[in-house]
């Protein structure tokens, strides 16, 4: 009886009512048959993923099902001009055989909570235009010419696959007047709380339920240490990889990765967010402080994403870009891996 009852789960198809639709990413029980047009991720210890075929049955301790797309976002990539938006029309790739882990996969593995909804995924790609265009590492100016937003769609591609393994179609301006409500956020601003990670509000939105404290310290460090167990790697082996053959200066770049590596090491050997000592709480606000930290970290491995867009995107000045942003980037990542590190609030340097 019960293998009749486990039988009628995994043939009730409500679960996957929106797939491909409102959902990009659902999780499934094991034993459930991929959908038609869908594919199948098999999460193997909590380090590797497995692509399964529609029409197969999908077997695994942790099991999801996604639909490659088309999927249309808008987002607002300017802060200042909520009304200003671009239409982004994303699709998720065939596996790309020269990669032994695909992108997407990765990302699933580093960040998917049980499903993945579109605006969910919105807000995760509004977050991170919004950060490349504030540095400078896109460009997007007013009245652009043809040249300039073929530049900048070609950099919006490479930057949404080098960060969640999706493909650009399509995009294109749109007016979000309609939709937005000017004067609501401007009052919201005033009683905004005070500044923290851009990751922490990003985790924030993505945890966001009735019930639930989406920012609670807890949680957050325990989301911000998985990503970086499972990307710093990533980060590191398509640095090593990545086609800078006209950079000249060999050693500092062979620095720089050993640099890479040891946070990754120091990730690795993180200890626990509430133990000071065996037997020991840590306090609360240094726990919250760790928590911070460990934002703070992924604020700086979002970045090492970007730049491995920006490098992709080849041209004369990609060397360049990896010699004068790569050591600022791995330094905020070694300052904040130190800091969630730290039992005690660290002491001010001396002047």
């Amino acid at each position: 009886m019960i293998g009749l009852f486990k039988w009628a789960e995994r043939q009730s198809g409500p679960r996957l009512d929106g797939l491909g639709r409102d959902a990009v990413l659902l999780r499934v029980p094991s034993g459930t048959t991929v959908p038609p047009a869908c594919t199948g991720l098999v999460c193997e210890g909590g380090v590797t993923v497995r692509r399964v075929d529609a029409g197969k049955r999908i077997d695994g301790e942790v099991t999801y099902c996604f639909h490659p797309g088309p999927y249309t976002v808008d987002v607002a990539p300017f802060p200042t001009a909520p009304e200003v938006g671009l239409r982004i029309q994303l699709a998720i790739d065939a596996p790309d055989p020269r990669l032994r882990q695909q992108r997407f996969d990765l990302f699933v593995l580093a960040e998917a909570e049980g499903r993945m909804d579109l605006p969910m995924l919105r807000t995760l790609i509004e977050t991170t235009l919004e950060r490349e265009l504030a540095q400078g590492g896109m460009l997007l100016p007013p009245c652009t010419t043809i040249d300039e937003w073929n530049a900048f769609r070609t950099s919006l591609n490479h930057l949404v696959y080098a960060r969640f393994g999706m493909t650009v179609e399509d995009c294109f301006p749109v007016d979000l007047g309609e939709s937005v409500d000017y004067a609501a956020l401007l009052r919201a601003r005033t009683t905004a709380a005070p500044a923290q990670p851009r990751s922490a509000k990003v985790f924030a939105a993505l945890r966001a339920a009735p019930a639930a404290r989406p920012c609670d310290p807890e949680q957050l460090d325990a989301h911000a240490l998985r990503r970086l167990f499972l990307e710093v790697p990533g980060v590191l082996c398509r640095l090593r990889a990545a086609d800078v053959a006209g950079c000249a200066d060999f050693h500092a770049r062979q620095q720089l990765l050993a640099r890479l590596d040891a946070v990754n090491l120091s990730v690795a050997t993180m200890p626990s967010l509430v133990w000071e000592a065996p037997g020991r709480r840590l306090a609360e606000n240094e726990q919250r402080r760790r928590a911070q930290a460990s934002a703070s970290a992924l604020e700086a491995l979002d970045e090492a994403w970007a730049l491995l867009a920006r490098i992709d995107g080849g041209g004369e000045g990609a060397c360049q870009r990896l010699a004068d942003t790569a050591d600022r980037i791995v330094a905020n990542l070694e300052r904040a891996v130190a800091e969630r590190r730290a039992t005690h609030t660290p002491e001010p340097e001396a002047a």
